[in-house]
């Protein structure tokens, strides 16, 4: 699939409501699995957005680049990988696939960049850093 083995995977199902009149998962659908995969990848590293914001930081996605390769339909079984990568001082760059199974198909390849933030501005990420095993 990926290739990379430090890629966290999670996996979902189609649900019908999640397909437009053609048969296929709507466009926007793509966003909620990876925000969904994105958030419970932070969560397998202990990092709570809740816990986040309680003290005065927020994770914002800045930037979402999507290459749809192929569709899903209704009932299709995927996965959806995720990596992460520090860009510059501030960003953080969610590497992320869809993968249909049982055939492992690429769906869709997604660049997703995001910065911590504090009263609105950018702030480096700081003990996320570690967290997610970035430090450099």
């Amino acid at each position: 699939m990926t290739g990379n083995s430090d890629s966290f995977c999670l996996e979902f199902t189609v649900r019908d409501y999640e397909c437009d009149l053609q048969g296929v998962v709507n466009n926007a659908n793509y966003q909620h699995y990876l925000e969904h995969a994105r958030h419970e990848f932070l969560i397998s590293k202990g990092i709570s957005f809740f816990q986040l914001h309680e003290e005065g930081i927020d994770l914002i996605v800045t930037k979402v680049e999507i290459d749809y390769k192929y569709p899903l339909r209704s009932r299709d079984k995927f996965i959806v990988s995720v990596t992460i990568q520090r860009e510059g001082n501030a960003r953080l760059v969610f590497i992320q696939e869809i993968y249909r199974l049982p055939d492992e198909k690429l769906i869709v390849k997604a660049r997703v960049t995001g910065v911590a933030t504090r009263k609105g501005k950018p702030v480096p990420p700081g003990d996320l850093v570690f967290k997610l095993g970035l430090e450099s």
